[in-house]
């Protein structure tokens, strides 16, 4: 049997989880990357694809930084369709809103056109 050790009400009480958000949301790919990266070999369920959707848009970021338009297409691509899965919980943050800001970068890259203008991703803390 599967130990689910960590299920969404954990990693909400996680302070790790919080940590990572902030990195992700001060530009630090790599290191939102690996925090997220942490909590996800922790994670079972919904709650893994959503933070592998996570951690896959930091990835998206950190090769457009580097100049990889086509890995960044790719791993935009992939963390949307994660963080769009039916089911997924949205682990007190705005998924849409992440969802949609990503579509909007990725379909900017699949056209060939700068994203330099367009809102970076952020992860928008739903409050109660």
């Amino acid at each position: 049997m599967i130990n689910n050790k960590y299920q969404t009400s954990n990693l909400l009480d996680d302070s790790r989880f919080f940590e990572a958000i902030k990195l992700f949301n001060s530009e630090k790919w790599y290191q939102a990357h690996d925090a997220f990266e942490e909590l996800w070999h922790e994670t079972f369920g919904p709650e893994r694809d959503v933070i592998q959707g996570v951690l896959q848009v930091a990835v998206a970021q950190l090769h457009l930084e580097r100049g990889n338009t086509s890995g960044a297409t790719i791993l935009y691509g992939e963390g949307l369709g994660r963080l769009r899965k039916m089911g997924n919980p949205s682990l007190g943050f705005d998924v849409e809103k992440l969802c949609l800001c990503v579509e909007k970068r990725l379909n900017l890259l699949q056209q060939k056109r700068e994203t330099d203008n367009c809102p970076l991703p952020v992860i928008s803390i739903e409050v109660s």
